[in-house]
């Protein structure tokens, strides 16, 4: 399974996940990506047949329900709640781990087309 890490995601996150052997891309790092809409960035996740990872839950998980309501499909959307998984430079470890665990359990490229989950530390 290959990843999109939304711009509220520091690229570092992205290039220690490709250390471990996964395909995970940043936003911050594809300056055709930065500033996109948020339908647009699922649409272009979806070409690449990227998950997108994101903590805007509000934008997101409409648009993903939508497009399955439509027939349209999506490779996958991981939300985050900065309640349960804080974002700071201190946890970039913390995401890199419980992102590692979630690829290595979905190997398939579309492991969670059309599914939406959520991210926690301690998810495997």
């Amino acid at each position: 399974m290959k990843l999109l890490l939304d711009e509220q995601f520091p690229p570092d996150i992205a290039r220690r996940l490709r250390e471990r052997g996964h395909d995970a891309i940043a936003v911050g790092k594809r300056p055709d990506l930065i500033s996109a809409e948020d339908e647009t960035l699922l649409a272009l996740s979806t070409a690449e047949q990227r998950a997108l990872l994101t903590n805007n839950v509000r934008d997101f998980v409409p648009i993903a329900t939508r497009w399955v309501g439509d027939g349209r499909t999506h490779y996958g959307l991981l939300l985050v709640s900065d309640r349960t998984l804080r974002r700071s430079r201190n946890t970039i470890g913390t995401y890199v781990r419980a992102i590692d665990r979630l690829l290595r359990a979905h190997l398939a490229e579309d492991a969670l087309r059309d599914q939406i989950r959520w991210l926690e530390a301690d998810s495997a």
